[in-house]
């Protein structure tokens, strides 16, 4: 997801319905939907008009950072790996910041397994001395699509445990659901993509109910010679990735700079938005890494995603998007931390930490765990001898707006294309409220 800015946005009717069901209730709400139906942009719409004690987490630091958010473990202090039964250790403050919660939002939920979230809605009951009700009275809001991203099975022993005591991994398995309910709302209008024809292939991938005719009309479109006018590649593998950019900035003339990230406090690494070293020369493909914060009057010069070349390099990087040069400076990334003020009894959202650096990363190949959220004209998608995870080849083809943009560096295989079982038993079981769809609206100043 893009990172939450208070631009002001306009919400379809079905977005308002869902924010009013959150809003305007206590009941616990699952937002879904295909790529590109805009949770993103309800979530942001969310974080800054509603009226609750609202705190924003993610199951990583890299989607906490998009959210302007912070990890469900470091919010509530929960030891890593399998948490069980373990004795949950609160100190004071914590005790504080979790009962001045209204709602708990946590984004990118098909991430989170099911030991995480009972883990969740134990430690808010221990916290507000709440035990007989789930999530200690807190309203659970959760975004997310299981059709896209999957949780990250453990070690041998994780696995065993998962299989001994829930259903499956994931977070819509977890024991707590066994006492309350969750609403789940499907967005259905999708803002990426205008053509019915591709809609419906995608919807057929990430069904996994591609006909013979389905496929045979990707490949073919696929088929056609890769151009060679830096259409990014998206892969499975980190290394295929590297290789493609490394050998792409080695071809062109003169020498490699450098700009290294400036980091305080501690930011973690594996929680880095943008690379640490950053190397570009004159030429160089780049990928934005988030939206333009400094736009003008007519709307952003560039957003998440956005693909443009380095046309200069001094102080700042001089990036050409479809024919305007713009000068890029270095931005610089949050990583907040929530904290309870017992005098002003409010919820304060601090900064921890903070990662300087060019918002850019070298984009002739993207990886496609990378690619989630991003929008592209075209593509050439590269899923290596096998797509590793259900979904994978889902999220890689929803990110391209047109059927005319796809290109395959093989044939699509019936095994590119697959379902996990429990999540369709779980979006066939739980069946999403219905809200209208109709023009926009403006959205709450």
């Amino acid at each position: 997801m893009s990172t939450v800015t208070a631009d002001a946005v306009r919400l379809t009717s079905e977005q308002a319905a869902v924010f009013d069901a959150i809003e305007h209730t206590r009941d616990h709400v699952f937002v879904t939907g295909r790529a590109g139906t805009g949770k993103s942009t309800l979530l942001n719409h969310l974080a800054w008009n509603t009226e609750k004690q609202l705190v924003i987490s993610a199951p990583t630091g890299v989607a906490a950072l998009n959210v302007g958010g912070q990890t469900i473990h470091s919010l509530m202090r929960l030891p890593i790996g399998v948490i069980a039964d373990n004795e949950l250790d609160q100190p004071r403050e914590l005790v504080r910041l979790l009962n001045s919660i209204d709602t708990l939002v946590i984004d990118e939920i098909s991430m989170v397994n099911a030991d995480l979230m009972d883990a969740v809605d134990r430690a808010l009951r221990q916290a507000r001395q709440r035990k007989l009700e789930p999530f200690g009275g807190v309203q659970i809001v959760l975004f997310g699509d299981p059709y896209q991203l999957a949780p990250v099975p453990g070690d041998a022993e994780e696995r065993a445990y998962f299989a001994d005591h829930y259903r499956s991994m994931w977070f819509f398995d977890a024991k707590v659901w066994d006492e309350t309910s969750l609403r789940r709302f499907e967005l259905s209008e999708i803002h990426r993509q205008h053509e019915l024809d591709f809609k419906l292939m995608l919807n057929a991938v990430r069904y996994g109910r591609v006909t013979k005719e389905i496929a045979d009309r990707l490949n073919a479109m696929g088929a056609r010679p890769q151009p060679e006018d830096g259409t990014i590649t998206l892969a499975t593998r980190n290394d295929t990735v590297n290789r493609i950019n490394a050998t792409a900035l080695r071809k062109l003339p003169g020498r490699a700079l450098t700009a290294k990230a400036e980091i305080s406090g501690d930011f973690g690494q594996r929680n880095f938005p943008a690379d640490e070293t950053l190397e570009l020369k004159v030429g160089a493909q780049v990928m934005f890494l988030r939206n333009d914060t400094g736009q003008g009057g007519d709307g952003p010069r560039w957003v998440n995603g956005t693909i443009g070349t380095v046309v200069r390099i001094d102080t700042n990087v001089w990036v050409d998007v479809d024919g305007e040069v713009h000068e890029v400076e270095p931005a610089v990334w949050e990583r907040f931390k929530y904290t309870y003020n017992p005098l002003t009894k409010k919820l304060t959202k601090d900064v921890a930490a903070e990662f300087t650096q060019f918002p850019l990363r070298l984009a002739w190949a993207v990886t496609i765990h990378k690619s989630q959220g991003k929008t592209y004209d075209a593509a050439i998608v590269d899923l290596g001898t096998r797509a590793f995870t259900s979904g994978q080849t889902y999220v890689a083809l929803s990110r391209i707006t047109t059927l005319d943009g796809l290109y395959l560096t093989r044939p699509l295989r019936p095994s590119d294309i697959t379902v996990d079982p429990d999540v369709e038993r779980f979006m066939r079981d739980a069946r999403p409220v219905h809200v209208p769809v109709a023009a926009a609206s403006p959205a709450t100043p």
